[in-house]
């Protein structure tokens, strides 16, 4: 009889592949690709601001790369699922606040939907050459669809706006925050497939010189176009200067709770301003040629009620030059977030009214059924806002100055529209007491600076409390306030008319890279079908 293995002494591989540790370390090996699509999500968290981490979106894309490729869809899904909620669970921290942990979950869980199924889709596309391509336009085919849907949708984290220190930044000129997201997701799909390609290539000695030539080209192209886009981002006066004033009033409270101190917010905004009306006048500051309030600095209908208008007209008088006011007012039975341009001699002289409203904020979408989960919800939005229809584009001595109010600001129609309507400079008038010193007014600073250089204007940013800015259209911030401090800044800043391409063509890149995005997924699908067919003949 011939003696086995294990009658020789030899060890048992069977036993020895069956012991607890072995099938710990089979099951640690599966949970691997779970685990790194979660820490890579919440790697790119990190590159957003406050911190100026930029960079770190590359290695964070390259490990969901790493996850992703080479698995189905059903894998991919829930891969995307974990990515996402990695990412904007962090992210999005600020939303619970005053509100607590639910409505924070669930906008982060609701969000992550969007990006599991683009880890499907990039999953799908991961077999494929070149499928850095691919996967990058499905990612912006997903940050598409987010920036519309549910509830006109809510595009916070899209990618290009961590991106403001980062060395992509002037692609933003060519195409807007689609073209400069897309280089970004691009150059870090192509960061694994060009290291994957050369780990393999030192261990098997196999070099396959088409697939490395794109994973190459997936780095590099994304860098030289942002090096070559340079020349589109300048901060040269085309149609002269103006000296602006941003004034940041500050609240007398942080909190939901702001708004029982409506009366005290607009006198804060009325002092800030009449103190500098003094310093001007003791020639400590240059003149402004106009002043900029931010969101709600009076929530007191100055239509209907004399004593708010009086506040703020002898602000207007103290300081002499125009003052663009953010207002609650109410006309026709329609509430209305509005700026309201007052001028010193003749009062309110033209309105704007925000386009954008924010859901669950300014209105309550499906009130009756929420109503009915949690009255709270209905007593805090009692009365929906509605939505302006037109453009705000006010004349403040000579200057023409674009308006989007705050939550405007993270959609590329709404600041796009202004400047097409012949914004010389833009506005960012904001509100972020409601969510104290949390991360959530760097983000929207960061989004301003991103909309300065897509755009090639001067962006200022008054907020009630802070922070507030004054970005030159290079994206450079040039003047900044603390948070919670009564403050006010004062600059010349350049204006200009010329059109960025981004500016010109508007939605159509986002339009060229959903195509993409569809076409590689098409192919991808229609090779595995045909693969299929194939294997059952």
């Amino acid at each position: 009889m011939t003696a086995t293995a294990t009658s020789v002494g030899e060890p048992d591989r069977t036993q020895h592949q069956d012991s607890p540790s072995s099938r710990a370390a089979a099951r640690l090996l599966r949970l691997l690709p779970a685990v790194a699509a979660a820490l890579s999500g919440v790697l790119l968290y990190v590159s957003f601001p406050p911190r100026t981490l930029w960079w770190l979106a590359l290695p964070a894309f390259a490990g969901f790369g790493w996850a992703l490729r080479g698995r189905g869809w059903k894998a991919g899904l829930g891969l995307g699922y974990l990515f996402g909620l990695g990412f904007l669970l962090p992210l999005l921290v600020w939303t619970g606040v005053e509100v607590g942990p639910g409505p924070w979950l669930a906008l982060a869980a609701i969000e992550a939907v969007f990006v599991a199924l683009v880890g499907a889709g990039a999953a799908t596309v991961s077999k494929l050459p070149g499928w850095p391509l691919w996967a990058a336009a499905l990612w912006i085919a997903g940050e598409a669809a987010r920036a519309r849907v549910p509830f006109e949708g809510f595009p916070w984290g899209k990618i290009a706006f961590g991106q403001a220190d980062g060395v992509f930044l002037p692609l933003a000129a060519v195409g807007g925050t689609p073209v400069l997201g897309f280089a970004v997701v691009l150059c870090g799909f192509g960061l694994h497939e060009a290291v994957r390609l050369a780990v393999r290539a030192r261990r098997t000695g196999e070099v396959r010189r088409g697939a490395a030539t794109v994973a190459l080209l997936s780095v590099a192209v994304p860098v030289l176009g942002a090096v070559a886009a340079r020349p589109l981002v300048s901060d040269e006066a085309e149609d002269g200067t103006a000296t602006i004033a941003v004034i940041q009033g500050n609240v007398p409270r942080a909190g939901l709770d702001f708004n029982a101190q409506r009366r005290a917010v607009l006198d804060h905004h009325a002092r800030e301003t009449r103190r500098l009306a003094a310093e001007v006048a003791a020639g400590e500051v240059d003149r402004p040629d106009f002043v900029l309030w931010p969101e709600n600095s009076s929530d007191i209908d100055p239509f209907a009620n004399p004593d708010a208008r009086a506040v703020i007209d002898r602000a207007a008088k103290a300081i002499g030059v125009p003052i663009s006011v953010g207002g609650v007012v109410e006309r026709d039975g329609r509430l209305l977030n509005e700026q309201i341009l007052w001028d010193p001699d003749k009062g309110p002289v033209d309105t704007y009214d925000k386009r954008q409203i924010q859901p669950f904020g300014e209105y309550l979408p499906l009130r009756s059924l929420i109503g009915a989960i949690n009255d709270e919800w209905t007593s805090m939005v009692s009365q929906d806002f509605s939505r302006g229809s037109e453009p705000g584009v006010f004349t403040m001595a000579g200057t023409r100055v674009g308006l989007v109010t705050c939550y405007e600001a993270a959609f590329d129609w709404a600041v796009r529209s202004e400047v097409t309507d012949g914004a010389q400079m833009i506005s960012v008038p904001s509100n972020n007491a409601t969510f104290g010193r949390s991360e959530m007014t760097y983000q929207q600073l960061a989004m301003s600076r991103v909309r300065a250089v897509e755009h090639s204007r001067t962006v200022a940013v008054p907020v009630t409390s802070g922070v507030s800015a004054i970005i030159m259209p290079d994206g450079t911030v040039t003047r900044k306030t603390g948070m919670f401090v009564a403050d006010s800044l004062v600059q010349e800043v350049p204006l200009r008319s010329s059109q960025t391409p981004a500016t010109r063509l508007g939605v159509a890149p986002e339009i060229v890279l959903v195509l993409v995005a569809a076409g590689g997924l098409g192919w991808a699908v229609g090779a595995g079908v045909r693969g299929r067919r194939a294997g059952g003949v």
